[in-house]
């Protein structure tokens, strides 16, 4: 099955470093694809990036991701990071390999959570790299229910108690889609009703996560463009089902990007997007679009 939603993540003029530094550091990382901006015909704010680099697919053990190559307009912040499970049931190993990849993604980077053992897991950290995308590095517990290496999380505003909300909604949004775990805080936690300490649920058929902060987080912390959603859509049909749900802020809609009733950033495009960026004049039209109407590339 192919991945239908995609992270895509918003360097500033690094992406290219950014996806060595993945390609070094994660065993089975590889590229993917690389595409450019075209050498001419830019608005004026594009142009330094003329004919360079615009977005390079990657994957990790098999999961996709995107780098944005752009300006300095968006900055990535732990509200959505990355989960990398460590399953001793299937990877001998995974305590060690857990350790030799922390040590890795923390050279020039930054420890939110110190590697050490938790309530939740006998070896867990979470990081920030040298390029700001934060990492989730946990041992697993082998007896439950198995989990892809590579799981996106979103974290909620303090006691903001949304994303069980979110999670209900984007479960009803999507297909092949469905609740896991749900774990709320303890009453004597001191957390609104309904707030979620950790859950996970399925989009399209994949693993996502998503907790309420349990703390106040310093300013910045909240959802931005930095790390968007990129689902890869069949026909015009899909384009326009996901918009229409997905889309709340009108002001945040250009060339397929959007914004939901969380904050979250969407990009809603055609799976042949690159075959329709190889049309003349295609990245000019896509300028001018909100909502992406493939008939009109």
């Amino acid at each position: 099955m192919s991945q239908v939603i995609i992270p895509s993540l918003w360097f500033d003029h690094v992406a290219r470093g950014a996806v060595d530094f993945y390609l070094d550091v994660f065993p089975d990382a590889r590229q993917t694809h690389i595409a450019h901006y075209p050498a001419e015909g830019l608005p004026d704010f594009q142009q330094e990036f003329a004919g360079k680099v615009l977005e390079i697919g990657f994957s990790i053990d098999g999961f996709e991701f995107s780098a944005i190559n752009a300006g300095p307009e968006f900055a990535i912040n732990p509200s959505i990071s990355f989960m990398l499970n460590f399953d001793p049931s299937t990877m001998p190993d995974a305590r060690d390999r857990l350790d030799a990849l922390w040590a890795r993604l923390i050279d020039g980077g930054s420890a939110l959570m110190d590697l050490d053992s938790y309530d939740w897991s006998a070896r867990y950290g979470w990081l920030q790299d040298r390029f700001g995308v934060n990492w989730q590095l946990m041992l697993t517990d082998p007896a439950g229910e198995p989990r892809p290496f590579v799981i996106p999380q979103f974290m909620f505003p303090y006691r903001s108690a949304r994303a069980h909300e979110a999670l209900q909604y984007w479960t009803s949004v999507f297909p092949d889609a469905r609740q896991g775990t749900v774990v709320g805080y303890q009453p004597d936690q001191g957390q609104p009703d309904g707030t979620i300490l950790f859950s996970d649920f399925q989009l399209a058929g994949q693993w996502f996560s998503a907790m309420d902060s349990g703390a106040q987080l310093p300013e910045g912390f909240d959802f931005n463009e930095a790390v968007s959603l990129t689902v890869q859509c069949a026909d015009q049909a899909e384009i326009d089902h996901f918009w229409q749900a997905l889309s709340a802020v009108p002001e945040a809609e250009q060339c397929g990007w959007c914004k939901d009733r969380f904050g979250v950033s969407w990009q809603v495009v055609p799976a042949a997007m690159e075959e329709l960026m190889a049309r003349p004049g295609a990245y000019q039209k896509m300028l001018a679009m909100k909502k992406l109407v493939i008939a009109d590339f």
